[in-house]
């Protein structure tokens, strides 16, 4: 239970305007939606957790919020300072190089996550595939509800809104409970990486069909 609140709660990953562009979708509604929810979780996760899990997470609310606070705001200090460093030119420039940097911080974060999972298998893998499958039905629910809800919008906006909705930052959550989660919990949370590696190629061919046949403006 604490992991799928965990997941209704957390944003979607912060990779998801760079995915956005693999696809070949603009990306600007996805940011959008992505610093929107970033803004609104160190708010909406706490009164979620608190209210849904019955004490199953031994962090109050606010304490939650005070650590979900911090992850954020040094973030986003870093990346205030990598701009000026840098400076917005040769960000611009060197845009789909860190677009990809982002991307593979994704794989080294799911690679941390998959520890212990396969001696976990090995012990009970009937309860790790079952798990599996429940993290990756949750995120393909996710991802046709709103996909078909926001039908309508166009240029691939609603493939990536149901990304969004579907591939959550469980790993913001995480790096804020400081390692306080159980460890099915902790399971659940690795083996929910799987779709979201695993989306973005099967997604390919309806977003270039989308593209293909979206109307002209």
């Amino acid at each position: 239970m604490l992991a799928l609140v965990l997941q209704a709660a957390a944003p979607p990953i912060m990779s998801t305007p760079a995915f956005a562009v693999l696809l070949g979708i603009e990306a600007s509604v996805s940011l959008g939606i992505m610093l929107l929810a970033l803004c609104v979780v160190p708010f909406s996760a706490p009164l979620m957790v608190s209210s849904f899990t019955d004490g199953a997470l031994s962090l109050d609310g606010l304490d939650l919020a005070l650590r979900l606070g911090g992850v954020l705001a040094v973030s986003t200090a870093g990346g205030f300072g990598l701009r000026a460093i840098l400076g917005t030119r040769r960000i611009a420039h060197y845009n789909d190089h860190l677009n990809g940097v982002n991307v593979l911080l994704l794989l080294v974060l799911a690679v941390a996550f998959m520890d212990g999972v396969t001696l976990r298998f090995l012990a009970e893998p009937m309860l790790v595939i079952g798990i599996a499958a429940l993290a990756a039905g949750v995120s393909l629910l996710a991802f046709a509800a709103t996909f078909l809800l926001f039908r309508r919008a166009g240029g691939g906006q609603d493939l990536m809104l149901g990304f969004a909705a579907g591939n959550r930052n469980l790993g913001l959550l995480v790096a804020a409970t400081g390692g306080l989660l159980p460890d099915t919990t902790w399971l659940y949370v690795a083996l929910a990486q799987f779709p979201i590696y695993l989306l973005p190629y099967l997604l390919r061919p309806l977003a270039n069909r989308l593209l293909r046949v979206a109307p002209e403006p």
